[in-house]
């Protein structure tokens, strides 16, 4: 232990008095070097190898290169003196590098608006590529190169023209919502255990809803008999359809669809067990059946009728509906209100429907 201890007196001295010629400035960037290799090894405990990082590298680099190279052979570094230098040499070439460099960053980036434009055009045309949407905006007046369009539906995650042309059972409806109407049964049950089938009509476009009937036996004549209905209907309102989306269901008759034929409408089948591809009937018949049938007690047929009757013209005269912006199939949305002496003194009257099962609220006159 006694000549540990000697050994580590000589060694010391011999070390203060190396640092006698050095000045403060030179011991002061010594002290920094070494804790800041201090501070890299303790950020990294556990590591075999000691990993400088770019800011660890450009402090080292900074704080001892004004040292001579003996200086810096006798200093206890974790990295050889010909590291440092390179190190400082790197951070000597990227100022300059940086420094060299033209003011103007390039070509400025493209308008916002001009972006939006180019994304809308993608969505609402899945078929057109980067160079139809380059045409279309030329056509406006938009001047654009076509690589920039490319590279703003790159940074979007627009995939190319041939890989979203495909064109969806949803993209089909929106587009045909015109000439389409769906048509489907309905099941309920009377206070008696009586099964009655309700067959109801539904436009796509319009949302209005036609209940064409109700009956405990859903014959061919019957079912025929509604057809008949539904195209004199469809005339008398001037509405024409072309297609019509039902299901594969057994009660609807070979007759049925040659009414429809006769009268220009043609039968669209869904596939078995595909719900969505009649999705707009579908969602009807839940909203018929959380609105109404769910709340009501049903003596009869013809109270069925009669509670189906008030909730077709609440359907279509007054409940609000999402695709049509809140308005009502056969009323169109009002005027909002902005004078605020109006909003302060809005007087609301409620109309029940059906003893209360249904709400309608209007401005009291």
């Amino acid at each position: 232990m006694l000549l540990r201890l000697a050994y580590l007196t000589v060694t010391n001295t011999f070390a203060a008095l190396r640092l006698l010629p050095m000045s403060d400035r030179d011991k002061d960037a010594e002290i920094l070097a070494l804790r800041h290799q201090v501070t890299v090894l303790e950020r990294q405990l556990g590591d075999r190898r000691m990993r400088f990082t770019p800011s660890d590298r450009a402090l080292l680099a900074a704080l001892l290169h004004p040292l001579p190279r003996d200086v810096l052979r006798r200093m206890r570094l974790t990295v050889r003196p010909d590291t440092v230098l390179r190190w400082h040499r790197d951070l000597v070439r990227r100022r300059h590098a940086a420094a060299s460099r033209p003011k103007s960053p390039g070509r400025p980036r493209t308008v916002r608006s001009i972006r939006i434009l180019v994304l809308r055009f993608a969505r609402e045309n899945p078929t057109w590529g980067y160079r139809r949407i380059h045409g279309e905006l030329a056509v406006l007046g938009i001047r654009i190169a076509a690589s920039t369009v490319w590279e703003i539906l790159k940074d979007a995650g627009i995939d190319p023209a041939p890989e979203r042309g495909t064109t969806t059972w949803a993209d089909f409806l929106r587009a045909q919502a015109e000439a389409i109407l769906s048509c489907d049964f309905m099941e309920t049950v009377t206070l008696t255990g009586q099964r009655q089938y309700v067959l109801a009509v539904i436009e796509h476009a319009s949302r209005r809803v036609r209940v064409l009937g109700a009956t405990a036996h859903p014959t061919a004549a019957w079912t025929a008999q509604m057809a008949r209905n539904l195209v004199m209907d469809l005339e008398d309102a001037g509405i024409k359809a072309t297609f019509l989306i039902r299901d594969r269901d057994g009660k609807f008759p070979r007759l049925f669809d040659e009414i429809l034929t006769d009268a220009g409408i043609r039968t669209v089948l869904t596939a078995v067990r595909t719900p969505r591809m009649n999705a707009v009937m579908e969602r009807w018949v839940r909203t018929c059946r959380h609105e109404l049938l769910d709340r009501t007690l049903v003596w009869n047929q013809r109270h069925l009728l009669h509670a189906l009757h008030e909730f077709e013209q609440h359907y279509n005269e007054h409940r609000p509906h999402r695709m049509l912006h809140q308005a009502a199939p056969l009323r169109p949305a009002p005027e909002p209100i902005t004078d605020p002496d109006g909003l302060q003194r809005l007087r609301i009257r409620r109309h029940d429907r059906l003893g209360g099962t249904l709400h309608e609220y209007r401005h009291a006159v």
